[in-house]
């Protein structure tokens, strides 16, 4: 399947930067992931069968939730694009119900971002773009915000 930045582009136009949602969309399903191991493991070491049982089923449950948040995030991620053009910037969301924003960008009035100390830390935060009678629009956690702004605003 084709991206939707190479399906919509203009004669002329290329693209000069895509980003995508940031990996941190995982950080649920990694959670439980370790929590799934970590009650497997516990299951193997305990001599009461009860307990064994208990650490088995509760393994399983949270193995459950983790494969369903690993989906979420892998499929988030995977219908989630945000790219930058020489003529305006494209961020589209969905698969089958699709969300699109693009923005010219001499309409661009600023960009701003808006980052955690996590989100420093780890290279992710959120960016608000304001246009010249076109309104605002916030995409959210994107990998590398400042170099995302960057290519807007350098033209």
């Amino acid at each position: 399947m084709a991206r939707y930045i190479d399906e919509i582009l203009q004669p002329g136009e290329r693209v000069l930067y895509s980003t995508n949602a940031h990996w941190i969309f995982y950080f649920p399903a990694i959670l439980a992931w370790i929590v799934a191991l970590a009650l497997f493991v516990a299951s193997r070491r305990s001599d009461i069968y009860s307990i064994m049982i208990v650490c088995l089923f509760g393994a399983g449950l949270v193995a459950l939730a983790a494969l369903f948040w690993t989906l979420k995030g892998w499929f988030h991620r995977f219908s989630t694009e945000t790219d930058v053009t020489n003529l305006r910037v494209v961020h589209k969301t969905g698969f089958i119900k699709r969300r699109t924003f693009e923005m010219a960008l001499d309409k661009v009035e600023s960009v701003d971002v808006n980052q955690t100390i996590l989100g420093r830390i780890l290279n992710y935060g959120d960016v608000t773009i304001n246009g010249v009678g076109e309104g605002r629009e916030t995409i959210r956690t994107i990998a590398s915000p400042l170099a995302f702004r960057s290519s807007i605003t350098t033209r």
